[in-house]
């Protein structure tokens, strides 16, 4: 599972690696921005994550030749609690595509440089768009918020990096 968090201004993303054999924690902030922009750059940043993990898992070829992937595509499970985040690579996106990055009331997309990158990110990858109710004690979310607002408040938070049996929330 690769997680995305319910990220306030200033919070950037929390990741858990949790199908796998261990858990993953990020986080991070930026100055002078959005929440919008924050759910976005945690979209982006744990799709990025989970393309590095899987390049590592894949067998090294000899020089010169090109792993070919018959049928299949890398599979990640993204959850968030953005409608905007959801609803915009779920439902409006192809739209904005079409409209040259206009939305339906001919206005420029907004954070368009970000919707961009997220595209990028995400193409040849099967991706499952999961939305979770916020501050509904969804576990996982709950941690994420904490970590968010953490990063958020500029105060220091403990990132867990580790294996799945030593993670505090049940996976």
């Amino acid at each position: 599972i690769i997680y995305d968090n319910d990220s306030r201004k200033n919070a950037e993303q929390t990741q858990n690696n949790a199908e796998g054999e261990s858990v993953t924690e990020l986080g991070g902030r930026e100055e002078h921005t959005t929440n919008n922009r924050m759910e976005l750059t945690a979209a982006i940043k744990a799709l990025e994550f989970a393309s590095k993990l899987e390049a590592k898992s894949l067998p090294a070829l000899p020089a010169g030749r090109q792993a070919v992937r018959q049928g299949s595509k890398p599979e990640a499970t993204l959850h968030t609690d953005s409608e905007y985040v959801m609803k915009g690579m779920t439902e409006w996106i192809e739209g904005w595509q079409k409209r040259g990055w206009k939305t339906a009331a001919k206005k420029p997309v907004l954070n368009q440089d970000l919707w961009q990158e997220l595209l990028k990110v995400s193409e040849g990858k099967e991706i499952s768009w999961k939305y979770v109710a916020g501050h509904s004690g969804h576990d996982f979310n709950e941690r994420c918020d904490e970590i968010a607002t953490s990063f958020a408040d500029d105060i220091s938070v403990d990132l867990y990096n580790g294996p799945k049996s030593g993670y505090k929330i049940s996976l």
